[in-house]
């Protein structure tokens, strides 16, 4: 495959890539109508869908909710305890996805009479996922029908202890599933091994699954005839929880993600929901939320109150009727989230110190007492970024016992292999899904829960590494990086994971300035093209690497390729655009 450029190894050590097609192929027949059409189609879009992804709409993109096992049977239940006016309680998982699955049928269910109890079982005493303790308590106090919502898939015992007990319980989650399922009224989640048409949607986050059971009690109550006396919910009002469960669990952006995405943002404008325009307010947002602040300043603080807080803040905030309430939460998970901050920056230092002394293994593993269970999530997503590998940070408690966190890399399915190590006896619980897992494991197991991932995994991560590349999208002049490229870019989105957000090349340039800014060691610069015109580019967290260095020490006779993605810097009395810069490359 040709190189853009002719890079075959930019400063960083990667080649240069067209996004989607060989580049030879790009040349010779690639001919897009418009730049929105390029960035579709190199994305997996057909010409026949063009339209339904430049406009991404739930009517083009929802499936039916029957074709997924158990669906249907899981609304019958609910619709049953709707009418009757049972008590019914919502179990959750504590972070985002968790939080806004269990607020959207909370909400759901408020609106059709019945108002449900939220359970979130704290991240520190209690771990993830449903307990058979909780789950009997939760009946013994009135609820006879029980929902956990991003959990539950591996819950076999204390599904079991539940059903012991007299409680319904239907599971409505997306993670892995094991060939047997833990006995429940109905389990719904695409990522089922006997799932049929509906693991066309096994991208889905919890919270997607969760509007499609909305979907689907809606109908069976129509079809009851409920509403002839009381007014239909508006479910697509909740697409703003969806948005924004979707994009902070890093859900692939693909087919109905991106529907439910691209609406709920503009749900999300309207600030309808009382708490999450608190959490707006909070996160000083002064215009309506994008794709990229829903994972970079509301999920944050949601997450903040499972990770270092009480890990019901969440539900509370987005189920509010009282603005009063919403203020004080949302204020609050403001302050666990930079209090989070300090204490992911002293984990991830110590991670990184381990890191160094560690075999180069295929999963890099670091253990240690004394570390935060809240923030090990993010430090592995650090050190994955970092190490180019696939990271597991584990928190070892007093007695031995640890809670670890993993993220991977694309092509390596970490989720199934944690699953196989559980059913190997290496691990107490564990689960996941492709890119995200969760462990828990005696300390005298770790070597061999490394072997294990080393057996299993070695071959994959270093073909998917092999495979690492930059992508690109277009390459411009410095003066083509403007206003006008990047809001004519963004009508390709909604952005994230599986849905990447434009990458641009900008050059030939001479760096004019550069310095090191702000207190995570940003690289800023000022660079000047051929074509007269001048940039304002930023290599964030780069001041100590390779980048960093070329960047600073450029002389003005050398000239660079700047690899990045380009933003709206809106500082200033009038937007201008700014290159975020991710890679370079020396013009020979």
């Amino acid at each position: 495959m040709t190189a853009v450029l002719n890079i075959h190894r930019s400063i960083l050590g990667q080649p240069w890539r067209w996004r989607g097609l060989a580049a030879d192929a790009r040349d010779s027949n690639f001919a897009p109508d418009d730049i929105v059409t390029q960035l579709l189609l190199t994305r997996g879009c057909s010409r026949e869908t063009l339209d339904d992804h430049r406009a991404p709409s739930i009517r083009a993109f929802m499936p039916d909710p029957s074709i997924f096992r158990d669906m249907d049977k899981a609304a019958e239940r609910i619709a049953d305890a709707v009418e009757t006016g049972e008590q019914v309680a919502i179990f959750g998982d504590y972070d985002v996805d968790g939080a806004t699955s269990a607020a959207l049928l909370i909400l759901l269910l408020r609106d059709l009479g019945l108002e449900a109890r939220p359970y979130i079982p704290d991240r520190l005493m209690e771990g993830y996922g449903p307990s058979g303790e909780a789950l009997v308590r939760l009946h013994s106090e009135g609820a006879s029908l029980i929902v956990t919502v991003d959990c539950g898939a591996q819950a076999f015992e204390a599904l079991q202890m539940a059903k012991d007990a007299g409680a319904d319980v239907i599971v409505c989650d997306h993670h892995k599933c094991a060939a047997e399922l833990p006995v429940a009224h109905a389990v719904i989640n695409p990522n089922r091994l006997d799932e049929g048409e509906g693991a066309a949607h096994g991208h889905l986050a919890a919270v997607g699954v969760a509007f499609l059971l909305g979907a689907a009690l809606i109908r069976t109550l129509r079809a009851r005839g409920w509403f002839k006396a009381c007014p239909e919910p508006r479910l697509l009002d909740l697409l703003d929880l969806v948005a924004l469960g979707t994009v902070a669990d890093v859900a692939a952006l693909k087919g109905l993600n991106r529907a439910f995405v691209a609406q709920g943002l503009k749900v999300m404008g309207q600030r309808r929901n009382i708490g999450m325009n608190a959490l707006i307010e909070a996160s000083r947002l002064t215009r309506a939320p994008t794709c990229t602040d829903l994972g970079f300043a509301l999920g944050p603080r949601i997450n903040a109150g499972g990770r270092v807080g009480r890990s019901d803040l969440g539900v509370r905030l987005l189920t509010t009727r009282d603005p009063e309430e919403a203020r004080v939460i949302a204020v609050e998970l403001d302050l666990l989230n930079e209090e989070r901050r300090a204490i992911e920056a002293e984990v991830q230092l110590a991670a990184e110190d381990l890191c160094l002394a560690k075999d180069n293994r295929a999963v890099v593993i670091v253990a240690s007492r004394g570390w935060h269970a809240g923030v090990i999530g993010i430090v592995a997503g650090r050190l994955k970024e970092k190490l180019g590998r696939p990271a597991i940070v584990i928190a070892l408690d007093e007695d031995g016992v640890g809670k670890g966190s993993g993220r991977s890399i694309p092509g390596v399915d970490l989720g199934a292999a944690v699953l196989a190590a559980k059913d190997a006896g290496l691990l107490h619980a564990g689960g996941g899904h492709a890119m995200a897992c969760g462990v828990t494991i005696a300390e005298d197991r770790l070597e061999a829960f490394a072997d294990f991932l080393e057996e299993r995994l070695a071959g994959r991560v270093t073909a998917a590494m092999g495979e690492r590349a930059l992508l690109l999208d277009a390459v411009l002049a410095p003066g083509g990086v403007n206003p006008a490229l990047v809001t004519a870019m963004e009508a390709g989105g909604p952005y994230g994971m599986g849905w990447p957000a434009p990458r641009v090349v900008a050059g030939p340039i001479t760096v004019l300035k550069a310095d090191v800014v702000g207190s995570g060691g940003h690289v800023r610069v000022i660079v000047a093209g051929d074509d007269g015109r001048s940039l304002k580019a930023v290599a964030f967290r780069q001041a100590e690497t390779e980048l960093g260095a070329a960047l600073l020490s450029a002389p003005r006779h050398r000239k660079l390729w700047l690899a990045g993605r380009a933003r709206i810097d809106d500082w200033g009395a009038r937007p201008a655009a700014e290159l975020h810069i991710e890679d370079a490359a020396w013009v020979d």
